[in-house]
């Protein structure tokens, strides 16, 4: 099993098995315990042994079990290979995943850093999010196992990157933080497509630029938002000089979004190919790798 505490003692070690250091551990831990306690008064009121009764839990300290769950957000190990650092079995394993991972989301969301996932209209952005002026917006994908039926694989099926995908579109201020997640939509689905089926075209305030790049083309003649993208080379022609400066200088400040989503990226369960069966786990464990990567930003700041 992992030593807990060897690992406590080095940074570079706790930032590759749970993408945290120490000080942020430590501080995500207080929500993490006082979620975990709650939700353990809740379930089993009528027990018949007492409690402490029973084979002895190999995960004994809340220390140990929010260990445990970033250590699978970050490596993202089979159950097997989890099971065998953690000297368990597999099903054990599973069951502490599914078991966790709300508990982890619940105390991000305490906590204030889980981005939104639905917005009504723009006095409730304005409410989330005040003195935000510039929006940047991307989409993200992750590759996943290969379906059996042929519907599902075209239907996951990206041109863009060749392979079969799942995709997250994210909403980033210019202090990198992720302000709102859509759900995740199969690999083929167009970004400009996933962008209008989302609830941004309809929140976003006056006075709110929305940054995007040529993935968003058109989007311009279906909305009012104040947007800025780079220019598209015609057909045949070449750009100008002065359009190549704006491009540039467009990118530059766009890329903002592109550090947020490498930062969420650090999270193997996010970046490695998705494995998980059970539906919605995909969205569960977007948001909090989302989450994760805010906290460092607030602590960072």
């Amino acid at each position: 099993m992992i030593d807990i505490n060897r690992a406590m003692k080095s940074r570079r070690l706790m930032r590759s098995l749970t993408g945290l250091d120490k000080k942020k551990f430590n501080n995500l831990l207080k929500d993490f315990t006082r979620v975990y306690k709650k939700q353990k008064m809740r379930v089993r009121v009528n027990r018949q042994r007492a409690d402490g009764g029973g084979r002895k839990h190999t995960l004994m300290q809340t220390k140990e079990l929010l260990f445990f769950i970033l250590f699978y957000m970050k490596v993202y190990p089979t159950f097997d290979l989890a099971g065998f650092i953690f000297n368990v079995d597999k099903s054990q394993t599973n069951r502490w995943v599914h078991k966790l991972l709300p508990i982890l989301e619940e105390a991000l969301r305490q906590k204030v850093l889980l981005p939104k996932r639905k917005i009504k209209d723009a006095d409730e952005f304005i409410s989330h999010f005040p003195g935000v002026k510039d929006l940047f917006i991307d989409v993200t994908e992750r590759p996943v196992q290969r379906k059996k039926r042929d519907k599902h694989q075209k239907r996951e099926y990206s041109g863009k990157k060749k392979r079969h995908t799942r995709q997250s579109t994210v909403a980033v201020d210019e202090n990198k933080n992720i302000l709102y997640v859509y759900k995740v939509r199969p690999g083929k689905q167009h970004d400009k497509k996933i962008f209008e089926k989302s609830d941004l075209p309809y929140v976003i305030p006056k006075g709110v630029t929305l940054w995007v790049d040529l993935g968003y083309q058109g989007i311009k003649n279906h909305t009012s938002l104040d947007v800025m993208m780079p220019h598209k080379k015609p057909k045949g022609k070449k750009l100008t000089d002065e359009q190549k400066a704006e491009n540039r200088i467009i990118s530059s400040l766009r890329m903002v979004v592109e550090n947020s989503i490498g930062g969420v990226k650090r999270y193997g369960s996010v970046a490695n190919i998705y494995r998980n069966k059970i539906a919605d786990t995909d969205n569960k464990i977007f948001d909090i790798a989302c989450g994760l990567w805010n906290l460092h930003i607030s602590e960072a700041a």
